[in-house]
């Protein structure tokens, strides 16, 4: 209700600038913003205050085991923004006209390896177990967070083939809205060249049906491959005949504006006459 107390201490940020909320230290969220821990006070008490002093967005963050003050927050005026595994973080818009507070994570990212075995013209394949209809497919899955691209596809494949692999580039980006393996939103699928360094197939039984070394040409001509997997093999069958650059996304490294920070830039080979023009 209106005068409900808060009996622990709960993170909250008090912004007035539209900003991302970020990790602090003390676990709850908030750089560029003041912390307050409410603690056996009126949090209808605490908004009005809030809203006097001209504060544009409030952050609270719940911990799982007080969800109850969620259902106080909400008798306030704020709604769910995100939940993590341990905790959920809810927002109260208190400046004009419609939230501008950014949204949370939309998409999830897949990725997979077409890992190429240039000395014999074939690539490593699998068919899914837990699938309707047993297509040919580039082994993969989904992302960690935190995890790179090209990390994860060499993962993935280890994973469910046994065949260790070095990344080489990105071949292709699908997006697709509404996924249903999603949970509705939207999902990004990216496939990578991989290079191996291994070839002995242990596959895992768990998740693959079956798993093989197939030639190239093969998998552009069978009708036994997901429409993407077609798609793409065709693509690496370009690239291996006429040359690996003309179908490459490579990837460099630079450094953030984020002290500290780097990132990973991916485009395509860009000539070393374009790359030192200062």
């Amino acid at each position: 209700g209106e005068n409900t107390d808060f009996h622990a201490l709960i993170p909250v940020v008090v912004r007035d600038k539209v900003l991302r909320p970020e990790r602090t230290r003390q676990g709850g969220l908030g750089v560029a913003a003041a912390l307050t821990l409410l603690s056996l006070l009126s949090l209808a008490g605490a908004v009005a205050r809030w809203r006097e002093e001209g504060r544009l967005a409030v952050w609270l963050h719940v911990p799982i085991l007080q969800s109850r003050f969620a259902e106080a927050a909400a008798s306030q005026g704020f709604a769910f923004h995100h939940a993590e595994e341990g905790s959920s973080t809810l927002t109260l818009w208190l400046g004009e006209g419609p939230s501008r507070l950014p949204g949370y994570a939309t998409h999830q990212l897949g990725v997979a390896g077409a890992v190429l075995d240039e000395s014999t013209g074939k690539v490593l394949v699998v068919q899914d177990r837990n699938k309707t209809l047993n297509a040919w497919k580039f082994p993969g899955g989904l992302s960690n967070p935190g995890e790179d691209i090209g990390d994860t596809a060499v993962r993935e494949v280890f994973e469910e083939t046994g065949i260790k692999s070095e990344f080489k580039s990105i071949l292709s980006i699908r997006q697709q809205h509404q996924h249903p393996g999603a949970f509705g939103k939207s999902d990004m699928y990216i496939i990578c060249r991989l290079e191996p360094s291994s070839f002995n197939i242990s596959f895992c039984q768990q998740e693959c049906l079956r798993c093989e070394w197939m030639d190239l040409m093969e998998l552009v001509r069978t009708k036994d491959a997901t429409p993407i997997t077609s798609n793409v093999a065709k693509l690496l069958l370009y690239g291996y005949r006429e040359g690996f650059d003309k179908i490459d996304i490579t990837m460099r490294e630079f450094p953030a504006v984020y002290t500290g920070r780097f990132y990973k830039l991916y485009h395509r080979e860009l000539p070393e006459s374009y790359r030192n023009i200062t």
